[in-house]
């Protein structure tokens, strides 16, 4: 599904020499990398203030700590998404509301957003999913209109750019109150490790947060929060400098392959083809076709690993349904998504040889 391995050969020269200075400063907590990446960040994205953290299932936990939430607070969220979210909105004893998403984005749907709202809301949860931006100026008009806190997971969509109808533009995790993102290796920003991180445009926000993340410490020993222990390690920000010197050139290059399996695949029946919105530019965290029925879903990935392509189920099972998550509400558009959507390969390593195998195996299968 990726190629870390000829991307690090790539980069190889500046990554070592990266890593071989924290080695030699022996700063393996704290050290200068972590502050210059976050400078970095925030330059790149427009984030006033970035924190970096240990991953970004932290970021989400940090983010909702920093709110001071009631608990037994409601938390709207997707169901089409993966557990991280729900995972640490039920451990702040908190209360997951999963609602639909909308067909050919897979992004979450506002008048969803709006029917679910009640009393005991207190936070609106989008997930910028597979590399597109929510639409983030309905969801900041909702939430002013309810007094609600809006909390983005922007794990797949760093880089992705949101247009305003008023033309100005901001980047994916930086519209709502807090923003969070991760660098797992398979992200489109993946260090060689964890790491994770919040943005915020809040200045008193910044600093709770910096502070939870902290043990709660603004000062050395000097615990004015009940806090956790999350940090971004040296090594991986080393990592990560170099990487996002070179995020607009992996984004580029995910876009081309994108590209290439619209052109492919466009007329292909049976098949749709991701959808791009309007209002937000796409960085192909996943390229994710959607077929007509489970079975065929099912048929086309064993196609698929028979000739030796690999492909993955982004996801096989809504949240409501998950053991650890049960709802009993029925949401028919997530789990009809659940039963057919397939994601492709797409990376910064592709080649035009590989697309094309790809297309013409999936062109010969009867779909």
């Amino acid at each position: 599904m990726l190629d870390l391995q000829t991307q690090y050969s790539r980069l190889k020269t500046d990554i070592d020499s990266a890593i071989q200075n924290v080695l030699e400063s022996a700063a393996f907590i704290k050290g200068p990398e972590v502050s210059e990446f976050e400078k970095g960040l925030s330059k790149f994205t427009g984030a006033k203030f970035v924190i970096g953290c240990a991953n970004g299932t932290d970021a989400l936990q940090l983010a909702l700590m920093a709110l001071d939430l009631p608990r037994g607070s409601e938390v709207i969220t997707p169901s089409f998404s993966y557990a991280a979210l729900a995972e640490v909105i039920l451990l702040m004893g908190l209360v997951p509301v999963f609602v639909e998403v909308d067909p050919n984005t897979f992004l979450i749907d506002c008048q969803a957003i709006e029917n679910a709202i009640t009393p005991n809301t207190k936070v609106i949860a989008p997930v910028h999913l597979y590399g597109q931006t929510c639409d983030m100026e309905q969801i900041m008009a909702i939430a002013t209109k309810n007094n609600l806190f809006v909390i983005e997971d922007s794990a797949q969509a760093i880089g992705s750019k949101y247009t305003f109808t008023s033309g100005s533009t901001a980047h994916a995790g930086t519209i709502g109150h807090i923003g969070t993102t991760s660098f797992f290796p398979s992200k489109n920003l993946g260090c060689y490790g964890d790491g994770g991180a919040i943005f915020t445009q809040d200045e008193k926000l910044a600093v709770k947060l910096k502070s939870i993340a902290n043990h709660g410490q603004k000062v050395k020993y000097q615990h004015e929060l009940i806090g956790i222990n999350s940090r971004l390690d040296t090594i991986q920000a080393a990592v990560l400098n170099v990487k996002l010197s070179h995020l607009l050139e992996f984004e580029a290059a995910r876009n081309k392959c994108a590209d290439f399996y619209d052109f492919q695949l466009q007329n292909a029946i049976g098949v749709q083809i991701p959808s791009r919105v309007a209002n937000s530019t796409h960085v192909f965290h996943q390229y994710t076709l959607t077929l007509n029925s489970h079975a065929k879903r099912e048929q086309l990935k064993k196609h698929l690993t028979a000739n030796n392509i690999p492909s993955m189920i982004y996801y096989p099972t809504p949240l409501h349904h998950q053991k650890a998550y049960f709802q009993d509400i029925s949401m028919p558009l997530t789990e009809s998504l659940c039963q057919r959507v397939i994601s492709l390969p797409i990376h910064t390593e592709m080649d035009a040889e590989q697309l094309e195998f790809i297309c013409e195996t999936i062109l010969n299968f009867d779909l």
